[in-house]
């Protein structure tokens, strides 16, 4: 007679995945906000809507880190991979002038570590703290025979709120208006299967990035994405918005032409603002092509704010307050819903 097989012997561990939410739901508290009603390890997640809002309307989205997992496996260092998805996610939803009220995360793993979904989850916490939403829940998903042991996969559901009345609309990009560049000091998340085969080929991540460089490459390539949202936010409160872009997949032009209209198109002036070296690097050992950078990679710029030309000063002042450099980039002007480069 066969003995009797179990579901951890095929693969799925029930009691180190409870461990692992008995280590992770102190972490998720901590980003409570008042709104959030229910608590971690319910059927779903119960936020109420913050007052002060006349029409509100829910602004959704969900994202990655992409192939930046894989640095983070081989450095083995987890708990700033969480920040990326919440960044991609939260920076995605501002633009329409939405405040991050929760966050979901998904984590798939070829086999349960509590230690290591507790890591994980620390970066959740933190990026949440960072943009002022609540991690409310999540879901940890183990999938054996599908993944190695030591795989894993990260990803992320935001909800926001925005006025009804305040989300930009194309038609305000207007000729005349300018383009205010966020500086992003590093790659974010776009991009990684590129500069990992050009910068990793043969390459040890404890090595310096580049000759001179005061930090490794596994610093530079699982440096933590910049979170814009709250000074986005503020930007929308305190000045005139015509758009706003998230510089991800598809590089600058790719994501500003999305926020314009027809009749305009946008012209980026390349000199205008500092281009971190990793990018440079990355360019003259690939080698690749400029044309392939612009597509690709955000080139420094990780968020860009249409508005109007009286009002640049007082948007980079906002950015500036918050940290972050800042930069006119370019201008709008008549055209066909394009946006160019001029070089």
């Amino acid at each position: 007679m066969s003995s009797e097989i179990t579901y951890s012997e095929s693969g799925v561990d029930i009691d180190k995945a409870d461990e692992a939410i008995q280590r992770l739901t102190p972490h998720a508290r901590s980003t409570f906000r008042p709104e959030v009603l229910s608590d971690v390890g319910g059927f779903g997640s119960i936020v109420a809507i913050p007052e002060g809002y006349r029409e509100p309307v829910l602004v959704s989205g969900n994202d990655g880190a992409g192939t930046k997992t894989l640095v983070a496996k081989e450095l083995e260092i987890y708990d700033t991979i969480g920040v990326d998805v919440v960044a991609m996610c939260v920076d995605d939803i501002v633009t329409s002038g939405a405040e991050p009220l929760f966050f979901l995360d998904q984590l798939t793993v070829g086999k349960v570590d509590p230690e290591v979904i507790e890591q994980l989850v620390i970066g959740f916490a933190h990026g949440c703290i960072a943009a002022g939403c609540a991690l409310t829940g999540g879901e940890i998903a183990e999938h054996p025979d599908t993944m190695g042991e030591d795989d894993f996969d990260v990803s992320g559901f935001v909800v926001g709120v925005a006025e009804l009345a305040d989300i930009p609309k194309k038609s305000s990009v207007t000729q005349g208006d300018v383009l205010v560049g966020l500086a992003s000091p590093g790659l974010r998340c776009n991009g990684y299967s590129l500069a990992r085969r050009v910068l990793m080929d043969g390459r040890a991540l404890d090595q310096p990035a580049w000759p001179g460089a005061d930090s490794s490459l596994g610093d530079e390539l699982l440096r933590p994405s910049v979170i814009y949202a709250p000074t986005v936010l503020s930007t929308f409160r305190q000045c005139e918005v015509h758009a706003a872009a998230h510089i991800t997949g598809g590089g600058l032009a790719g994501n500003l032409k999305r926020v314009i209209g027809d009749e305009v198109e946008i012209q980026l002036d390349v000199r205008k603002w500092r281009r971190p070296e990793i990018f440079d690097q990355i360019a003259n050992e690939g080698p690749v092509a400029e044309e392939e950078m612009r597509n690709v990679f955000n080139l420094g710029i990780g968020m860009v704010l249409v508005v109007p030309s009286e009002c640049a000063d007082a948007v980079i002042g906002v950015a500036n307050e918050d940290g972050h450099e800042a930069w006119v980039i370019g201008q709008v002007v008549e055209g066909n819903g394009q946006a160019r480069w001029m070089d």
